[in-house]
């Protein structure tokens, strides 16, 4: 009752209250946080419930769940799309409807079914429906699973006004204790894999849900836990945020500035990379890979909700900064001193072929294996 009383009534006054008082606030938060999911992965106990009920509070009123600063989509056009466009594709969803696209051609003689785990509003998957039913493909269905109830009706919202509600299928479901009935020729899972705790038991699912030419695309993050930095990536961010305007350390979500950039751990409060951290090691263990794209690490700060608006896309200055930082993220990347904190992957049934090696497409020399971050 005290975590829910918090979250309703102090945290949204805590906002205006001057920053000293405001820590003080937090740590009482943390005190009710279940932080015991992100350490057991267990979902069988008050933590992962409570943890659930923040969830779907905080989404219940959320229609735009993937919008950025306007120098994030600066920074994807000049560095991202370049690499996406060598693997024949533009942008995220863009890849979701090539690979579908592909595996209903596989499966002409039946429709083709697929399913989208965490699938929240469902408006990137009526897009991937919609570029798909303009290639002419027309039979098939994406079951979109998700637990929130506010989303699953915007979802169908928006099937029905696309015309596309015999394709998008808005359905009720935990991706941490999911059941599927039947097989898919594909899997979906959009930014929601950082959300799981349950992570061995959904990719053992999703393993058995793919038909035997069928596939688990992906789009996720696959950083440190919490979408914090590992030490020697931290270094060198706070390095760049010394040259920063001291306006521009100003952290929007938290309602903080921060003189020094503070790593905060977003699982104390939520799903957010609840266990990014093991997303890339349990693929490699379990699913042999088609397609592996893996990119950034330092850009990400500087790019996100929180600092990303101060950041004028159409400022040389501002642009200047997100270049260099650019160029010291690939570069260390490339030399392996990081890891790239996100991917875009094609998975399919573990047959034998290990890491991927030949047969994986990958940018560069950038493998599985060899964006793993391993302890020092």
């Amino acid at each position: 009752m005290i975590r829910p009383f918090l979250r309703r009534h102090v945290v949204p006054l805590a906002r205006y209250l001057p920053q000293t008082l405001q820590e003080p606030l937090r740590e009482v938060w943390r005190a009710f946080a279940p932080r015991s999911v992100a350490h057991t992965g267990r979902i069988d106990d008050a933590a992962y419930l409570a943890h659930v009920e923040n969830e779907k509070a905080r989404f219940d009123a959320q229609a735009e769940v993937h919008d950025l600063p306007a120098i994030a989509h600066y920074w994807s056009n000049k560095y991202l799309r370049p690499k996406l466009e060598t693997f024949g594709f533009s942008d995220p969803e863009q890849f979701f409807a090539n690979t579908l696209e592909q595996a209903a051609r596989e499966v002409r003689a039946r429709r083709a079914r697929f399913v989208s785990i965490g699938a929240g509003n469902c408006d990137a998957e009526v897009r991937i429906a919609q570029r798909l039913r303009e290639r002419g493909i027309a039979d098939f269905t994406i079951e979109c699973l998700e637990l929130n109830h506010s989303m699953r009706e915007r979802g169908a919202a928006l099937a029905r006004e696309a015309d596309l509600s015999a394709h998008v299928l808005p359905t009720e479901g935990d991706f941490n204790r999911w059941q599927p009935q039947g097989q898919y020729d594909a899997v979906i899972a959009n930014q929601s894999l950082h959300h799981v705790v349950n992570l061995e038991g959904l990719f053992c699912t999703i393993a058995n849900a793919i038909s035997e030419r069928g596939v688990f695309v992906t789009s996720d993050i696959i950083g440190r836990n919490g979408h914090q930095r590992w030490p020697e990536a931290l270094a060198i961010v706070r390095d760049f945020w010394r040259d920063l305007p001291i306006d521009y350390r100003y952290n929007l979500q938290l309602q903080r500035r921060e003189k020094t950039f503070r790593d905060w751990d977003c699982s104390r409060e939520s799903f957010e990379g609840i266990r990014a951290q093991d997303i890339l090691p349990l693929l490699i263990e379990r699913f042999d890979f088609d397609l592996f794209l893996a990119h950034s690490n330092l850009i990400d700060p500087f790019i996100d909700r929180s600092f990303g608006p101060h950041f004028d896309a159409d400022s040389p200055t501002d642009r200047a900064f997100i270049d260099r930082v650019q160029a010291r993220d690939e570069a260390e990347i490339l030399a392996g001193n990081i890891t790239p904190t996100h991917m875009l992957a094609v998975l399919r049934r573990k047959d034998g072929r290990g890491d991927g090696g030949n047969a994986t497409r990958t940018w560069r020399h950038l493998t599985p294996a060899f964006c793993l971050r391993r302890s020092p």
